[in-house]
């Protein structure tokens, strides 16, 4: 297989991050649509990345598509329950995790365009939404141990792949200090190697 993706884009370290966990080897092509010879757009009519380039050929596009597909075809190291009420809330936690990502970009893509065509208002907005998400994370956190309590899923997955998209882009949001648990949490995804092996890097 092969994932075609960025150093630096939090959706295709979160797939990595599953590669890792779930012990699969792949070949990493290194790409962006922002490139003019990108080549993402021929596998992606989105132009986004990642991309899962499957044995024969099929792409498959969307990191929460990815990523479960990964889990379904390989029965080691299970990320996703079965379906049922468990199951819709690792989802709900993936999706709240990759909403923070989607914010931060877009806050960080705006704050590179030329100041007088930047959006306040619109970077304040993505911000808004970073801070509302964090407090709600934390809260649905509490004292457990990892997103769903003692054991690690995708959602954990995707919170610590969101929260290292923070200390990546806005190291000055300091969601360190107003939520400790998820500090915690965080610490503790570090130190796996699937975590240590992907930070992001420009």
């Amino acid at each position: 297989m092969k994932l075609i993706g960025s150093h630096t884009s939090p959706f295709a370290r979160k797939v990595r991050i599953v590669l890792a966990e779930k012990k699969i080897e792949y070949d990493f092509v290194i790409d962006s649509p922002w490139l003019a010879d990108s080549k993402v757009p021929n596998l992606n009519p989105l132009g986004k990345i990642p991309v899962l380039v499957l044995d024969d050929e099929t792409p498959l596009f969307d990191s929460r598509v990815i990523v479960e597909y990964i889990d379904n075809v390989t029965p080691n190291n299970k990320l996703f329950p079965a379906p049922n009420r468990e199951r819709t809330e690792v989802k709900r936690w993936e999706a709240l995790a990759d909403g923070i990502c989607d914010a931060a970009a877009s806050a960080f893509l705006e704050a590179k365009r030329p100041a007088e065509q930047q959006s306040a208002d619109w970077i304040a907005r993505q911000h808004d939404k970073i801070q509302r998400s964090l407090e709600f994370m934390a809260e649905q956190l509490g004292e457990k141990a990892f997103c769903m309590g003692t054991h690690i899923s995708m959602a954990d997955i995707a919170v610590g792949t969101a929260l290292g998209y923070l200390c990546f882009r806005f190291a000055d949001i300091n969601w360190q200090e107003s939520h400790p648990n998820l500090e915690k949490l965080y610490a503790k995804l570090k130190l796996r190697a699937s975590f240590a092996d992907t930070m992001p890097k420009d």
